[in-house]
């Protein structure tokens, strides 16, 4: 009995795995390039939304290391499909652009944005702008 309750307990976890796999990495994620502040290079994946002229990302918390690199050094790199792009990273906090990015990423990203909404609070998330450099 006890042996069929740890099997089932495993594939419960290894399903959760790969349904969280899929909703994250299946498509649309982009690799942002920053500068730790020790100024080596930090790589993060990514969800992007496409608005208003401009790419967006979405820093789910203040505390994110990424974020972080943005404050410190806002020109940033970014590889969509696999071609990079420099970039200048602009935050934009607040309620209005936290609920505007929101929407973007739900209409993007859909089912996997609910799926992930239920793992992460984005109550306190950054909006944060890309223009490219030129």
């Amino acid at each position: 009995m006890l042996r069929r309750l740890l099997a089932a307990v495993a594939a419960a976890l290894v399903i959760f795995g790969l349904v969280i796999l899929l909703a994250l990495e299946s498509s649309g994620v982009a690799v942002l390039e920053t500068r730790a502040p020790a100024g080596t290079p930090r790589e993060t994946r990514l969800w992007v939304a496409e608005a208003e002229g401009a790419l967006w990302l979405e820093a789910a918390t203040p505390e994110r290391a990424w974020y972080r690199d943005v404050l410190l050094d806002p020109v940033v790199s970014l590889e969509r499909e696999g071609r990079a792009e420099a970039f200048r990273a602009t935050p934009e906090p607040g309620e209005e652009a936290r609920r505007r990015l929101r929407g973007w990423l739900r209409e993007r990203y859909g089912w996997r944005d609910a799926f992930v909404g239920l793992l992460q609070d984005t109550s306190r998330s950054i909006a944060v702008r890309l223009d490219p450099l030129r």
